[in-house]
Formats: structure tokens, sequence, C-alpha cells
């Protein structure tokens, strides 16, 4: 067996892969396989973030982040970043800046995050995911900071976003 598929879910998919080492060995890895993400640093006229606290099943617990979304198939990610705003929390936004990419889990995974910030906003529509229990709070960005600083904030993308901002 030199690549297999161990487990094919509906968001990502696991891999077992054969990976020859210079020294003429060769290991496996068990790959996660993901379509990647758009994450949104939405800033409003008065300097305030938009944070979501969002219920996290894997974790247990509410935890605070950014908007983000997953990549649909063929969808580009400025354009998820779009959809994924509106719907998670109710706004559209008018100027669009492309912060560049992260990679959360290279060790295992090969999810790309696509990070944007977001000005010149306006009121959209919700249209949360019947799995999606989060509120979305604006908050100054000094105090997002503090949060971060405090260790509030745990979240991996809504952290480096936040850096690339400046926050």
């Amino acid at each position: 067996m030199s690549n297999s598929t161990i487990h094919k879910g509906k968001l990502i998919s696991v891999h077992k892969e054969r990976v020859d080492l210079p020294n003429d060995n060769h290991t496996y890895f068990d790959i996660v396989k993901h379509p990647g993400g758009a994450v949104i640093v939405a800033i409003d006229e008065r300097n305030r973030l938009c944070l979501l606290k969002q219920w996290r099943h894997a974790v247990g617990e509410f935890i605070w982040e950014l908007p983000a979304g997953c990549l649909e198939p063929g969808e580009p990610p400025l354009e998820t970043a779009k959809r994924e705003l509106e719907e998670e929390a109710a706004i559209k936004a008018e100027c669009w800046r492309d912060l560049g990419t992260i990679i959360p889990s290279p060790g295992f995974s090969n999810e790309v995050l696509y990070l944007f910030e977001a000005k010149k906003l306006s009121p959209g529509k919700l249209n949360l995911d019947d799995a999606e229990q989060l509120e979305a709070h604006w908050m100054a960005i000094d105090d997002v900071k503090g949060m971060a600083m405090r260790g509030d904030i745990k979240d991996a993308k809504t952290l480096a976003a936040l850096f690339k901002i400046g926050a």
C-alpha cells in the first residue's frame, strides 16, 4: 500500500500516504485533506472588529473567532469571504484587501486559509447553517488586542489575521 483513503467525509478526507525519505527509508503519514477557507477581518467606520462567539464541538466550548468559512468547489477565496461575512455577521463590504494565506496545521493537513480585510460595511442578510451556533460582537481593536494578549482568543486563524492587520 503506498497511498490510500482512510475516510471520506462531507468536508474532509483522511489519507495514508507513503513518504520516501532521503536516506532510502520510508514512512507513512496520515494526511487530512481540506478544501481551504477564507477568514475575514471586518472593520467598521468606528474602527471596531467583528468577532464571533461560536460553539465549537471539537473543543467543547464557545470560542472567539473572526468570521470564516470553507471554500465551495470552484469558488474563488474572495467570493467565499464575501459569502461567509454576510451569512455569519449579516454584513456586506465594499472594500476588500488581501492579507495573504496561512497554513494552520502543516504537520497533518493541506488546509490553506485565505485572509481578507473588509471595510466600508453595510447591512446584509444573516443566513446561518443549522449547525452554526454563534453571535456577532463588534469590539474596539484595542479591546480585541487585549483579548488576544490575555489568551481569551485561542483560535489560530483569528490570531494570525489580527497580526496581519497590526492589532
